[in-house]
């Protein structure tokens, strides 16, 4: 899997000129698309609702997500006092569920956070300087996007060694490259729009013009292309888990919790089953918010 951008495969435009016709009236047309979108407004509260969840989690009165016991071995959904039933160790699934979203969340915004910075800061400065600059930083890129991102993730956690810093880290030198292209599209078109040359012929510096010029029409589609990694990074962070790259035990990791409830699909399937569906609601519903965002955000619609 190679992380593309649909808009760069299809040749269709990334940014209209929003400063040219009112950026107030621009952002609230937008605001007004998102109210009317259902799906979007549903996948938001998912995704509020897994964060307060995972957030608030020491205070909402859950059992302790480490404590074992042999004795209450895979207990079924609906057991007493155990909703989501037992692990392989006797810990309490619905406890753990809710403490690995806290890292599982952690381990998919943090990387794309820090390659947006990163890569957004790259990719801005290759497209509004251009020449050899630009030349040189996306040669560079393009590099690392020449590999799969999951062979990257492997390869990069595999050569670091196992545990969460080393993740996070792998993960975001997978995400720079494709934020730095789509960065680098975006303020290239908008350095060729009208109004960022009326910007040069007035005198205004270079740092002036990215900053009140560029920065306001590149950022929105580079935001919705980032919320569209962060269901990637979740899967690919609960893969190198899975693989033993990743998180190490006990720690509670929807990734791990794969891993380690493998043999008790032929005991009790519902619950080895558990962790990928939290897995797959939170990486569908950033997925499909991200869509919404966009399509709010097409001037042409």
């Amino acid at each position: 899997m190679t992380l593309q951008s649909p808009s760069l495969e299809l040749g269709a435009p990334l940014v209209q000129p929003i400063a040219t016709a009112g950026g107030r009236s621009y952002w609230q047309s937008v605001r007004r698309r998102l109210r009317r979108d259902p799906v979007t407004l549903i996948c938001a509260g998912v995704l509020v609702l897994l964060v307060a969840s995972a957030l608030l989690a020491p205070w909402l009165g859950l059992d302790d997500p480490y404590k074992t016991s042999m004795i209450r071995r895979l207990y079924p959904l609906g057991s007493p006092g155990h909703l989501l039933g037992t692990d392989e160790l006797g810990r309490d699934m619905f406890a753990r569920l809710v403490y690995g979203g806290r890292l599982s969340l952690f381990m998919g915004v943090t990387p794309v956070v820090c390659a947006l910075l990163i890569g957004g800061l790259l990719g801005i400065t290759a497209g509004f300087l251009g020449g050899r600059v630009n030349m040189l930083i996306m040669r560079i890129m393009d590099v690392f996007y020449a590999f799969p991102s999951v062979l990257l993730a492997i390869s990069l956690s595999g050569a670091m060694g196992a545990g969460a810093e080393n993740t996070l880290l792998s993960l975001t030198l997978v995400f720079i490259p494709p934020v730095c292209r789509v960065s680098e599209s975006v303020t290239t078109q908008v350095r060729g729009f009208d109004f960022v040359d009326a910007a040069r012929a007035s005198g205004a510096s270079m740092l002036s013009i990215v900053r009140v010029h560029v920065l306001g029409n590149v950022l929105g589609p580079i935001l919705v292309y980032a919320t569209s990694l962060i269901s990637v990074a979740i899967i690919l962070a609960a893969g190198l888990s899975f693989l033993g790259l990743g998180v190490k035990p006990p720690e509670p990791e929807w990734g791990l919790m794969l891993n380690t409830l493998r043999q008790a699909i032929y005991v009790n399937p519902v619950l080895a089953a558990l962790p990928g569906v939290m897995i797959f609601i939170t990486s569908i519903c950033f997925n499909l918010m991200s869509d919404g965002l966009r399509a709010a955000m097409d001037v042409k619609a």
